[in-house]
């Protein structure tokens, strides 16, 4: 059986909920607040919840983040293969939630960092995985073993690249050296639009594709419009499942994870980006960025 495989970085989110943003300088009272295990962690629990087999390759700190973060992954039966920094804790990222349900970011970097082609390579990516890479894992230091890393990676493994907000805005001679080796896009349509500079979300995959290869298949989340599937020369409109949100944190996570452990286990790419937009919904309904839900329950909400 195929496996998913994911080279970046486990974070803990200290996601607080707040009746809106502080102005510059000024301060605001939460409502509540929580520690999570975040970041690809919320891809491979969605991707195991799923049936797949998952397999985390990043660096882990030893401390009480990564302890939260090897205690969520071994919970779902995810593996890492990666040892634990010995003086080094796993860092973290603030999340603040609206009422909305809209997102703001904080990051603080930690052992999650720390990692070499050789401790990335611990992975054994075989033909037939699905190996994840993120965009956030293009900054210093991570970039160089990345990008060192992928070189060496064994043809006939799908390298899917999760690009993330920072994609777009990196040199096109490294954007240029990611989707060489690129085999699956997929993103949300704003992050779609920066790299294309498109205004429609619908003409993005195709134009993409054109700058990854003929080969590749290209998955655009639109959020509650559902998704946009373009592979073998054609694109196919997939769609959501809308829900009253009361937290979008992971949902775009769980939508990957979902997806590609349904390939992993052999399933073509609208049925599983239907279940991904399934699972999407259910998490949308949920606090927190371990919402992914289980194989039984995506089978129930489809039903």
């Amino acid at each position: 059986m195929a496996r998913v495989l994911h080279t970046a970085q486990a974070l803990v989110d200290v996601v607080v909920e707040v009746p809106s943003l502080p102005p510059r300088g000024g301060n605001v009272n939460a409502t509540s607040d929580r520690r999570y295990a975040g970041g690809s962690v919320t891809i491979l629990v969605a991707a195991a919840r799923t049936g797949a087999e998952a397999l985390h390759g990043g660096a882990h700190g030893t401390g009480p983040n990564g302890d939260l973060v090897r205690s969520a992954l071994a919970a779902d039966g995810v593996a890492v293969t990666d040892a634990p920094r010995e003086d080094h804790d796993t860092g973290y990222c603030v999340v603040l939630v609206e009422p909305s349900a809209e997102r703001s970011f904080v990051t603080a970097y930690g052992a999650e960092r720390d990692v070499t082609a050789q401790s990335l390579a611990a992975l054994d990516p075989q033909p037939g995985d699905l190996l994840c890479i993120s965009g956030y894992s293009l900054f210093e230091p991570t970039r160089d073993p990345l990008l060192e890393f992928l070189d060496t990676v064994p043809e006939g493994v799908e390298v899917v690249l999760d690009p993330a907000e920072p994609f777009a805005t990196f040199p096109r001679e490294i954007q240029d050296r990611v989707l060489a080796r690129t085999t699956v896009w997929t993103s949300n349509a704003a992050e779609a639009r920066a790299l294309t500079g498109l205004d429609s979300a619908e003409d993005t995959p195709a134009a993409i594709r054109r700058r990854i290869g003929s080969h590749a298949v290209v998955v655009v989340r639109d959020g509650p419009r559902g998704c946009l599937v373009f592979h073998h020369g054609r694109g196919t409109h997939i769609p959501a499942f809308p829900q009253t949100a009361i937290d979008t944190n992971g949902a775009g996570d769980t939508h990957t994870g979902v997806l590609l452990a349904e390939r992993a286990l052999g399933a073509d790419w609208e049925s599983a980006a239907t279940r991904a937009n399934a699972a999407a919904a259910i998490a949308v309904t949920r606090r927190g960025p371990e919402s992914a839900p289980t194989r039984a329950e995506v089978d129930a909400f489809l039903a």
